[in-house]
């Protein structure tokens, strides 16, 4: 096999002849880390969920249900769809129990396998760790516990599992990188640390091939706060969600642009990342931007053109959260958006989304299936024309 992976050089990544190479995309979220607003419910981890659809319909059917959900979120097509539009990179959240089991690392497996078909790089990126990185459902976090940074023996699962990941992998070329853990929260900078430097020990006992990515504090926002690591091929990762209330709609019809978001606030905060990197010489990967999609009537697509170019202007890397998701009304959502009110769905409420799911199953577990396809979401043009005017 060759070995054509990619390397950073000084501020940029080259491929195996040297030539630079600029890694555009989208997050293949919400399919092997399932989040809640992804499928129309209130904030929950996803522990919760299941323990909640087994007391409703047993562990076998919770088992039939992730192996349809698994199958069918994101398929072959999903990678030929992202190698259509022109994009060379997709940004693959998992939980750290898939890739600790035999059984699901397959997923991971067949994943790359259609990644390497279509052409597209794929950066693997540890969603959710024991115990929770942060206190959001999305780490799944219970009772907003972080008890990855309390209890050092969770720590120590993710060193052997990424010295696995890393042996299993260190011969795939379209693999981008490893992306070690996504969005900490916590208050003590020399375990965040501390975290990185023996994660990276643990890749590179097997796998001296592939760049880390590396995100810094605070929901990957605080980037000055990393080490110099003992290691030649890492980058930053940073999250750019700002400012919450227009890119969340937290604020429902609030405009772009406005006096403290304008294009010239975004260049202004890209620019501080900017400069802080090329003292550092390392590259920068926005790993996660995104916007509540209105249709254009709150010209969030040209919030998301002034994001896409600066990014460029700045050579930076990016991946696009997130590429499917059923419609909500907060929080960014797809370039496809699910839009029927299915039982499953059931925006009135008072239950909703997969909340719904343990009542909905014995009856309607062919359809909720069926709706799972991205064929049968719709795309929401103006996001997917600014994403591919950007390439």
């Amino acid at each position: 096999m060759s070995k054509a992976f990619l390397k950073r050089h000084k501020t940029s990544i080259v491929d195996a002849k040297g030539e630079p190479i600029h890694l555009k995309g989208v997050n293949f979220g919400g399919w092997l880390m399932m989040e809640a607003y992804f499928l129309q419910s209130p904030h929950m981890a996803q522990q919760i969920f299941e323990k909640n659809f087994i007391k409703q319909c047993g562990a076998k059917a919770l088992a039939e249900l992730l192996l349809r959900f698994r199958a069918n979120f994101i398929t072959e097509d999903d990678f030929k769809q992202v190698a259509s539009w022109g994009m060379n990179c997709i940004r693959l959240s998992f939980h750290y129990k898939i890739a600790a089991d035999p059984k699901t690392i397959t997923y991971l497996d067949q994943a790359i396998a259609w990644a390497r078909k279509y052409k597209i790089y794929v950066i693997l990126d540890l969603h959710a760790a024991p115990g929770a990185q942060n206190p959001d459902w999305h780490s799944d976090s219970v009772d907003r516990r972080t008890d990855f940074w309390t209890k050092k023996s969770n720590r120590q699962i993710i060193y052997a599992l990424w010295e696995k990941i890393a042996d299993r992998y260190k011969d795939e070329t379209i693999i981008a990188g490893y992306d070690l853990l996504n969005e900490s929260v916590l208050d003590n900078v020399a375990l965040l640390n501390e975290f990185y430097c023996e994660a990276i020990k643990a890749i590179r006992r097997s796998d001296k091939n592939h760049m880390l990515f590396i995100e810094g504090d605070f929901w990957a926002q605080k980037i000055d706060v990393l080490d110099d690591f003992q290691d030649d091929n890492w980058l930053y990762s940073i999250h750019y969600y700002e400012p919450m209330e227009f890119a969340f709609n937290l604020i429902p019809y609030m405009d772009y642009p406005w006096k403290t978001c304008n294009k010239d606030a975004i260049r202004r905060r890209m620019e501080g990342y900017f400069k802080f990197a090329q003292k550092k010489q390392r590259p920068v990967h926005v790993g996660e931007f995104g916007v509540n999609y209105r249709k254009g009537f709150s010209h969030e697509h040209e919030y998301l053109r002034d994001e896409l170019k600066a990014f460029n202007d700045f050579g930076f890397h990016w991946s696009y959260w997130t590429y499917k998701a059923v419609k909500n009304f907060t929080f960014p959502d797809g370039v496809f958006s699910y839009y029927p009110n299915d039982p499953w769905v059931n925006r009135m409420g008072p239950v909703t989304g997969w909340n719904t799911w343990g009542s909905c199953w014995p009856k309607y577990k062919e359809q909720m299936t069926e709706s799972w396809l991205t064929k049968n979401f719709t795309l929401n043009t103006r996001v997917a024309e600014q994403l591919i005017k950007a390439l």
